[in-house]
């Protein structure tokens, strides 16, 4: 398949312009010819389609789409018959909750909270249909002028009876570094806990400006969250009230089944905080204490073990056939 540009037809949709592209596919601002409407188009790069499991995910985020309806979720239109594999989608307004977070300012809490208690909505339509997102990150969350919302790019999404997908590529299995579950870095599906998690990052970054753990790359991103503590949100924004900061903390706990049971009563403690008890945590006080993943330190050491074995080898070796 060739690639699809600005101006062309698609069957009876006029592609206007791209408006996002991932590492599986382009997505695209078009107007449906038989309606009028406009519609986002979603194709696949030509070369995932040679690739089976990317292909298959392509497929099975269509079928996703198609079972969910929620006003929360991006509306993905059922299937017609296509001159090529794409997906069509509603077209939605506003802009996306990263471009809102751009700058690293925080937002007002009441604000912060609308935005995660109608994120949590969504959520709990989508989980109540055996469906996680995986992907929880405000790239993927859309926000208009009256901060309702919309969870868009369902592309690594899960459905609870469907055979798991593999890939070769970390970030389509896995998900973002940033907004990424303990349990997914270690390599475990993910479920609706997982994308709670995420939005605990997201809240977080929503009332402080930063995401809980940073770090030089990717694996160092997600070390950070599996083996330390983030600076306590309070210390860095002191508006934050304990009841809030305790949510995020909730949220945020490594094991999932010590987090909030599903995104209804994550929702309750936000609409109700001064019913949230604060709890003494370790957290609060020993964050600062760093720990470095042991499996690196230990590699590290062998490595060097290894030098003059291997130099010695290869000077053996070199003497023999000399």
């Amino acid at each position: 398949m060739t690639p699809v540009h600005p101006g062309e037809i698609l069957d009876h949709y006029r592609i206007e312009n791209v408006v996002a592209r991932s590492g599986m596919a382009s997505v695209f601002r078009a107007t449906d010819l038989n309606t009028g409407k406009q519609v986002a188009i979603k194709v696949p790069h030509p070369e995932m389609e040679s690739d089976i499991a990317l292909f298959e995910r392509f497929q099975r985020e269509g079928e996703i789409g198609r079972m969910l309806d929620h006003p929360g979720v991006m509306k993905v239109y059922a299937n017609e018959k296509h001159d090529r594999v794409y997906m069509v989608m509603e077209w939605v307004e506003g802009r996306l909750l990263r471009q809102i977070l751009h700058g690293h300012e925080p937002l007002p809490q009441e604000r912060a909270i609308k935005i995660a208690v109608n994120v949590l909505n969504a959520l709990d339509h989508i989980h109540s249909r055996g469906v996680a997102h995986r992907d929880l990150k405000p790239e993927n969350i859309m926000v208009d002028d009256d901060d309702n919302i919309k969870l868009i790019d369902f592309g690594i999404a899960s459905k609870a009876d469907a055979r798991r997908l593999t890939f070769g590529k970390l970030s389509n299995v896995m998900g973002t570094p940033d907004y990424i579950s303990p349990e997914q870095v270690k390599g475990k599906r993910g479920d609706a806990r997982s994308d709670l998690y995420s939005l605990g990052i997201i809240l977080y970054e929503m009332l402080t400006g930063k995401v809980p753990f940073t770090g030089d790359g990717p694996f160092a991103i997600m070390n950070e969250r599996v083996l330390n503590n983030p600076i306590p949100p309070r210390a860095v924004n002191s508006e934050i009230t304990p009841q809030l900061q305790e949510i995020i903390y909730r949220a945020l706990e490594r094991e999932p089944a010590n987090r909030y049971k599903n995104a209804e009563e994550f929702a309750w403690d936000l609409e109700h905080p001064d019913q949230v008890g604060v709890a003494e945590r370790d957290e609060l006080t020993n964050w600062k204490e760093r720990k470095e993943p042991w499996a690196r330190k230990v590699a590290f050491y062998v490595m060097l073990a290894l030098i003059p074995v291997l130099v010695l080898g290869l000077l053996f070796w070199v003497a023999k056939h000399a």
